[in-house]
């Protein structure tokens, strides 16, 4: 299949690429920093920032794409669910 995007520069304002499912884990980092998570099911995620910064964001609704920067999707204080880290 062609792509015509081939030669571009990946860019953090372009679209992801590549993806994979995270499970959140108070001791595992994840496999690569992402550029957005997806959350399939909504609820709490409680995150390790690319800056070190550990915050948990409230009520993040089923669908949500957010363009952040993580680390770490920690099991403790997440309830959401069907998280994917995009690249």
């Amino acid at each position: 299949m062609p792509d015509r995007f081939a030669n571009s520069e990946a860019s953090l304002s372009g679209p992801a690429s590549s993806g994979f499912s995270i499970s959140p884990s108070d001791v595992n980092a994840l496999p690569e920093t992402t550029r957005a998570l997806y959350v399939g099911a909504g609820g709490s995620l409680s995150m390790r920032m690319l800056s070190g910064e550990t915050l948990t964001l409230s009520n993040v609704t089923s669908g949500s794409l957010l363009p952040l920067r993580v680390t770490h999707v920690f099991a403790t204080g997440t309830t959401a669910g069907a998280i994917a880290g995009l690249l």
